[in-house]
């Protein structure tokens, strides 16, 4: 169908088909359109943000597979079944109900994907060990997660896939039943975007929608900061408009983060191949306390503060120097309320020495690196203040010096007249002498949802029947179908290899509208 446009009120709408629409641009997205325009079908990218990117963006970038290059580089003799077991250890914690299906899928072709990336230019770090895996199997991605969205869509444009940013979808076009397009709106123009083999969901997760937050999860996690604010669960309500069901619901990852790290010059360094290339050698070769520093400005994600940290001694004060919780039981309790919805951690001389060195961190990079004092202090001067004394710790954060040394002093009188507050390593020590630090600011930040919609083992959205809503496939976030997870590294492989096959399952429709009748280890 030639496009064609008529004015009505503000806006014009234009008429337009394609074979494959994929709703957004991020690692599961990206994927989809490269496999249906491998394909050769026509395939138009969505996405309602300026540029691609999603949550893959913000990711730390680590991939969990088995039989890699890398592992078989090493010697590593492993297997996908025991990855399958060793990812059940992981999800059984939750106590949650989990898709074994989907699991199966994931596991069975995470492997082939990864090579799949590196064919199209990602080069990974790796693997490492993190238990309970029985073997090493987490890679990483050099130099950090945006490499993801450079290289998919480098590729993705240069074969033909027609993205559009800054287009946000509306609707699903509905008829018989089928999904048949998307009406979708890019600056004042409005359009009806048909397509022959389908629409791929990949629209992340909801966590950047508070009242979504209220309603599936609970009032303290709709207070929380989203990390990726862009993420408002479009395609969750377009699934719930068609009678789909999001599974899991409460299930989340949030804590106490860091801001953000401000942008940097390293930061904007595209991952040429050369780049990449120099990183590997050297992770492979040189010595890690030489590395540490350039490592640890590679990183874009906002790190999660150790739990450590409270068990041995640490507290949380806002911004008028106010102890304002207990940090042993829930740190994100009552940190919303605070002024800007911020605070700081507080650290003695004591605690500014153990968490200089192993085993205690402040946070983790998985995989790169774990963040001590000395890491912080030169690779975050944003969120770092250190004094002598309290007055001028007070001083540099801006604070009444008074009500600082007042929350320490009543900090110790407490901890002395009571029990002796005992942690999984020792004893909660009162607060003493300098040097003080406090990190910060830290907030309440979520993560991500981890509420899918319900899907098949095709990646077709299902509707309240049970029975697939044809045309409409779902990949990433939003395609978890009740699967469950855990552990570093599983997110991504499933982002990259749903979103592959649910763009090639919405491509056979356009020759074979049936995609039900395909082999489903296809």
């Amino acid at each position: 169908m030639a496009p064609s446009g008529c004015l009505k009120g503000l806006f014009l709408i234009k008429e337009e088909d394609t074979d494959v629409i994929v709703v957004g641009g991020g690692g599961s997205g990206l994927a989809a359109a490269i496999e249906a325009r491998t394909l050769s079908r026509r395939v138009v990218l969505l996405e309602k943000n300026p540029k691609l990117g999603g949550s893959t963006a913000w990711s730390v970038g680590s991939i969990s597979a088995t039989n890699t290059p890398h592992q078989i580089r090493m010697g590593i003799q492993d297997r996908p079944e025991d990855h399958f077991e060793d990812l059940g250890l992981f999800c059984k914690k939750t106590g949650l109900p989990d898709n074994l299906a989907l699991r199966r899928i994931l596991i069975d072709n995470v492997s082939d994907t990864f090579r799949w990336l590196i064919s199209m230019g990602v080069v990974f770090h790796g693997p490492l060990q993190q238990a309970p895996h029985r073997k090493p199997r987490m890679h990483n991605v050099l130099p950090n997660s945006r490499a993801y969205i450079y290289h998919l869509g480098r590729h993705a444009r240069r074969i033909g896939v027609d993205i559009r940013t800054e287009s946000r979808v509306h609707e699903l076009m509905v008829e018989d039943g089928v999904v048949v397009g998307v009406v979708y709106r890019q600056g004042e123009t409005v359009h009806r975007l048909r397509a022959q083999g389908g629409v791929v969901l990949a629209s992340g997760d909801f966590g950047g929608n508070a009242t979504m937050r209220e309603n599936y999860i609970s009032k303290a996690v709709s207070l929380a900061r989203p990390i990726n604010p862009t993420n408002t669960g479009d395609g969750h309500k377009l699934v719930e408009a068609l009678g789909g069901k999001i599974l899991n619901q409460k299930h989340h990852l949030a804590g106490v983060r860091f801001a953000p790290p401000p942008e940097k010059w390293i930061l904007k360094i595209p991952p040429y191949a050369w780049v990449t290339r120099c990183i590997s050698w050297s992770l492979e070769n040189m010595p890690s306390w030489l590395l540490r520093p350039f490592v640890m400005s590679f990183l874009t994600t906002v790190l999660q503060s150790s739990p450590e940290l409270y068990r041995q001694g640490a507290v949380l004060i806002n911004r008028d120097g106010c102890r304002f919780n207990d940090e042993l039981g829930d740190p994100a309790r009552h940190l919303p309320d605070q002024p800007k919805g911020e605070a700081f951690i507080l650290l003695d001389g004591r605690l500014v020495d153990l968490f200089s060195k192993p085993p205690f961190h402040i946070s983790t990079a998985p995989g790169i690196a774990y963040g001590y004092i000395d890491d912080y202090r030169r690779s975050r001067k944003d969120i770092f203040y250190q004094a002598d004394d309290l007055r001028g710790l007070a001083k540099r954060l801006g604070m009444d010096a008074e009500k600082l040394s007042k929350t320490v002093d009543e900090y110790n009188q407490n901890l002395s007249s009571q029990a002796t507050e005992v942690s999984n390593r020792g004893e909660r020590s009162p607060l003493s002498g300098g040097p003080w630090v406090a990190l910060g600011p830290v907030s309440y930040y979520i993560t991500f949802t981890d509420s899918g919609v319900a899907t098949n083992e095709l990646h077709q959205v299902l509707a309240a029947d049970g029975q697939p809503v044809v045309g409409l496939f779902a990949a990433g976030f939003i395609g978890m179908g009740g699967m469950l997870l855990e552990g570093l590294g599983h997110h991504l492989g499933w982002a990259f290899t749903s979103g592959r096959r649910a763009g090639r399952h919405a491509a056979f429709r356009v020759v074979t509208p049936d995609v039900s009748a395909h082999d489903k280890n296809t």
